[in-house]
Protein backbone atom coordinates (compact mmCIF):
# COMPACT_ATOMS: atom_id res chain seq x y z
CA UNK A 1 0.00 0.00 0.00
CA UNK A 2 0.89 3.24 -0.97
CA UNK A 3 1.63 6.26 1.64
CA UNK A 4 -1.49 9.29 2.54
CA UNK A 5 1.26 11.52 1.38
CA UNK A 6 1.54 10.08 -2.29
CA UNK A 7 -2.54 9.17 -2.51
CA UNK A 8 -3.53 12.70 -1.19
CA UNK A 9 -1.91 14.31 -4.46
CA UNK A 10 -3.03 11.90 -6.81
CA UNK A 11 -6.52 11.54 -5.52
CA UNK A 12 -8.76 13.77 -7.45
CA UNK A 13 -6.90 12.64 -10.74
CA UNK A 14 -7.73 9.00 -9.84
CA UNK A 15 -11.42 10.07 -9.12
CA UNK A 16 -11.91 11.85 -11.95
CA UNK A 17 -10.00 9.20 -14.32
CA UNK A 18 -12.36 6.10 -12.67
CA UNK A 19 -15.72 8.31 -13.71
CA UNK A 20 -14.19 9.42 -17.00
CA UNK A 21 -14.08 5.04 -17.79
CA UNK A 22 -16.77 3.66 -15.80
CA UNK A 23 -19.43 6.52 -16.01
CA UNK A 24 -21.68 6.61 -12.73
CA UNK A 25 -20.15 4.91 -9.86
CA UNK A 26 -21.36 4.84 -6.08
CA UNK A 27 -18.63 5.32 -3.01
CA UNK A 28 -18.34 1.89 -2.14
CA UNK A 29 -17.86 0.77 -6.03
CA UNK A 30 -15.21 3.25 -6.31
CA UNK A 31 -13.04 1.88 -3.58
CA UNK A 32 -13.63 -1.83 -4.70
CA UNK A 33 -12.85 -0.89 -8.06
CA UNK A 34 -9.83 1.37 -7.18
CA UNK A 35 -8.61 -1.67 -5.11
CA UNK A 36 -9.16 -4.53 -7.72
CA UNK A 37 -7.50 -2.48 -10.26
CA UNK A 38 -4.79 -1.59 -8.43
CA UNK A 39 -4.23 -5.17 -6.58
CA UNK A 40 -4.97 -3.70 -3.09
CA UNK A 41 -2.27 -0.99 -3.51
CA UNK A 42 -4.72 1.47 -3.59
CA UNK A 43 -7.31 1.69 -0.63
CA UNK A 44 -9.13 4.53 -0.20
CA UNK A 45 -10.99 5.02 3.02
CA UNK A 46 -14.32 6.94 3.07
CA UNK A 47 -12.18 9.66 5.37
CA UNK A 48 -10.57 9.75 2.00
CA UNK A 49 -12.74 9.01 -0.49
CA UNK A 50 -16.08 11.16 0.76
CA UNK A 51 -14.36 14.97 1.20
CA UNK A 52 -12.70 14.90 -2.25
CA UNK A 53 -15.56 13.55 -3.83
CA UNK A 54 -17.62 16.52 -2.66
CA UNK A 55 -14.76 18.73 -3.36
CA UNK A 56 -15.04 17.66 -7.26
CA UNK A 57 -18.98 18.54 -6.69
CA UNK A 58 -18.56 21.88 -5.38
CA UNK A 59 -15.91 22.83 -8.22
CA UNK A 60 -18.56 21.73 -10.65
CA UNK A 61 -16.74 18.34 -12.14
CA UNK A 62 -18.74 15.80 -10.63
CA UNK A 63 -22.36 16.15 -10.50
CA UNK A 64 -24.22 13.44 -8.21
CA UNK A 65 -27.76 11.71 -7.95
CA UNK A 66 -29.28 9.37 -5.71
CA UNK A 67 -31.55 6.24 -6.97
CA UNK A 68 -33.44 4.07 -4.79
CA UNK A 69 -32.66 0.35 -4.39
CA UNK A 70 -35.34 -1.20 -2.82
CA UNK A 71 -35.03 0.53 0.98
CA UNK A 72 -31.66 1.96 0.41
CA UNK A 73 -30.78 4.83 -1.66
CA UNK A 74 -27.18 5.04 -3.22
CA UNK A 75 -25.51 8.17 -4.73
CA UNK A 76 -24.18 8.07 -7.92
CA UNK A 77 -21.28 10.28 -8.96
CA UNK A 78 -20.59 11.35 -12.70
CA UNK A 79 -18.47 13.63 -14.96
CA UNK A 80 -19.78 16.89 -15.97
CA UNK A 81 -18.79 18.45 -19.01
CA UNK A 82 -16.42 20.25 -16.73
CA UNK A 83 -14.94 17.34 -15.26
CA UNK A 84 -14.48 15.42 -18.47
CA UNK A 85 -12.47 18.40 -19.88
CA UNK A 86 -10.67 18.22 -15.72
CA UNK A 87 -9.82 14.90 -16.51
CA UNK A 88 -7.89 15.15 -19.91
CA UNK A 89 -5.67 18.21 -18.49
CA UNK A 90 -5.00 16.38 -14.78
CA UNK A 91 -4.31 13.12 -16.31
CA UNK A 92 -1.35 15.19 -18.72
CA UNK A 93 -0.49 16.84 -15.78
CA UNK A 94 0.26 13.84 -13.84
CA UNK A 95 2.09 11.66 -16.57
CA UNK A 96 4.17 15.53 -17.30
CA UNK A 97 4.87 14.74 -13.41
CA UNK A 98 5.72 11.23 -13.48
CA UNK A 99 8.22 12.04 -16.25
CA UNK A 100 9.65 15.31 -13.95
CA UNK A 101 9.90 12.84 -11.65
CA UNK A 102 11.82 10.21 -13.01
CA UNK A 103 14.36 13.40 -14.42
CA UNK A 104 15.62 14.03 -10.49
CA UNK A 105 15.16 10.23 -9.46
CA UNK A 106 17.19 8.48 -12.16
CA UNK A 107 18.31 10.73 -14.53
CA UNK A 108 19.79 7.85 -16.21
CA UNK A 109 16.36 7.08 -17.54
CA UNK A 110 15.98 10.24 -19.78
CA UNK A 111 19.15 9.68 -21.68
Amino acid sequence: MYSTELLKGTLKTILLKLLANQGKMYGYEITQQVKLLTADKIQLTEGALYPTLHKLEADGLVTSEKVSIGKRVRKYYLLTPKGKTATTDKVNEFFDFVKTLQLLLDPDLSR
